[in-house]
């Protein structure tokens, strides 16, 4: 179910001239958190953020569907129909009986793949798929996006969740840095 306040959430993440991606992630993560508190469950960490995915593409997010042969053929008809209901171009049937039936079967699914572990796991056997590179490049349009307070709230962060040997890592890498650009 389309929550108000997440539409609300990434529609502000449109005006501030977000990505699509980003606007979607507000679904993603009202769906982690509705598992997490025991709504549902869902097989797996990737069938979790199906679901966000697909609730953005419905609510209008400008998320077009996977291209042929990146995913299953009826994952991708999926969010075509979810992504041409958001964008208005198809009228959403309704459907009690199958609403009804996936809602059982997803109380019986785990609420474990909601877990900070299970996610972490899934982030990183996603980012092993991308190259350094396209590692790198991320992390760099995520550094300028943030903005000075963003990057100066991270950095505070970072000291407090790091170890002593991480903090001195992270200095050595600070200075590095200030001496490439002077």
């Amino acid at each position: 179910m389309l929550d108000k306040k997440t539409i609300e959430k990434a529609r502000q993440d449109k005006r501030e001239g977000k990505s699509p991606s980003t606007q979607a992630s507000e679904f993603v993560r009202e769906e982690i958190d509705e598992i997490r508190r025991g709504k549902h469950g869902a097989r797996s960490t990737k069938q979790a953020i199906a679901i966000g995915l697909s609730e953005a593409r419905r609510a209008g997010v400008d998320l077009p569907p996977p291209k042929k042969g990146k995913v299953k053929e009826s994952t991708r008809k999926s969010a075509e129909y979810a992504y041409e209901v958001g964008q208005g171009e198809r009228k959403p049937k309704r459907r009690p009986k199958v609403s009804k039936a996936v809602s059982e079967v997803l109380q019986d699914e785990p609420k474990s793949s909601a877990s900070h572990e299970a996610l972490s796991r899934q982030t990183k056997r996603a980012a092993s798929r991308r190259t350094a590179g396209e590692r790198s490049a991320a992390a760099k349009k995520a550094a300028e996006t943030k903005g000075a307070a963003g990057r100066s709230a991270a950095a505070r962060k970072a000291v407090e969740t790091k170890g002593a040997q991480g903090r001195k890592q992270a200095a050595k890498k600070a200075a590095r840095t200030r001496a490439s650009r002077s």
